[in-house]
């Protein structure tokens, strides 16, 4: 196996087959794997879950591959930061013993066709970021589905900041039987509360600003709703924060069961089901997105 040490301490290989076979040798040591799926431009809400894997399993591999079949846009796919040198450093610091850093057509062999099997997750998929980005994913089901199946059986951590991924990863788990423990992690956020994205460095000073009404919208509507007001009374609280703020386009901003994401149509005080606040909008060239539970608004205070 021809793994090149480009970082002390970290491993890095770019064929699937050197990865399954690096992971494949822990396992058979009685070593648990711990896996960080990412599109690398790691920031500090990537290496809090690179160092609670690296804290609750022995090896940790984190993935560093910009999939295009998730963006609907080519110049999204385009601007997206790509910072590899600086991942690795992060990787290292963070606790990562490998890197898997694949070309496209690592992933895609036959690109620029992504392939005939494509994973979809109806319901689940269909609506909120599913609605607003048709393929979207599709195309994170598909290549999650490709790179768990490639790392073998791990526990694998997901931050929370992208709500509808988690839950979309938890039943593709779920469903396909794959032989892997999802972990979801506590949104990190900056000391004014906006979420830790890796699409924040496209902000220019007045939009990263503005784009704090985010996290002001779901603390307002956390406290709506620890008031007894109904669905519709918090949503509409919600979007009066973001509306307020004139550079900056509401998408969504609903409250939602956590666990189907089916909007909550009933007086949510009259159970203790598990629900979630999930908020989307446009400032300037970025898309952003930002969730909180209700019942936790403290949890959209926490930083760094």
């Amino acid at each position: 196996m021809s793994v090149t040490t480009t970082v002390p301490g970290v491993a890095v290989t770019g064929t699937a087959a050197e990865l399954a076979e690096r992971l494949d040798a822990e396992r058979r040591s009685g070593r648990v794997v711990g896996v960080v799926l990412t599109m690398g431009a790691l920031h500090d809400g990537h290496a809090s879950l690179i160092a609670r894997a690296a804290a609750e399993c022995d090896v940790v591999a984190v993935s560093v591959f910009v999939n295009p079949t998730q963006f609907a846009q080519a110049g999204d796919l385009a601007n997206y930061p790509r910072t590899l040198a600086a991942d690795l450093e992060l990787a290292a610091r963070s606790g990562a013993d490998l890197v898997f850093a694949p070309s496209v057509t690592e992933m895609y062999p036959d690109w620029p066709t992504p392939g005939a099997t494509t994973v979809t997750v109806s319901s689940l998929g269909d609506r909120w970021e599913g609605h607003s980005r048709p393929g979207h994913f599709d195309g994170v089901a598909t290549v999650v589905t490709k790179l768990l199946t490639m790392t073998g059986p791990c526990r694998t951590y997901f931050g929370e900041k992208d709500f509808q991924q988690l839950a979309i990863v938890r039943r593709v788990v779920r469903d396909l039987s794959l032989p892997v423990e999802v972990v979801g992690c506590p949104t990190v956020r900056e000391a004014d509360g906006l979420a830790m994205s890796s699409r924040n460095v496209r902000l220019a000073a007045d939009e990263r600003a503005a784009a704090v009404c985010l996290h002001r919208a779901l603390t307002v509507g956390a406290d709506t709703f620890g008031s007894g007001a109904d669905a519709g009374t918090v949503e509409t609280a919600m979007a009066e924060v973001v509306e307020s703020e004139p550079s900056v386009t509401l998408d969504y901003a609903v409250l939602v069961d956590a666990a189907d994401l089916e909007p909550v149509t009933a007086v949510p005080g009259a159970d203790d089901r598990p629900l979630r606040l999930l908020i989307a909008a446009q400032v300037g060239p970025v898309r952003l997105i930002d969730n909180l539970d209700p019942r936790d608004p403290q949890a959209a205070r926490t930083t760094r």
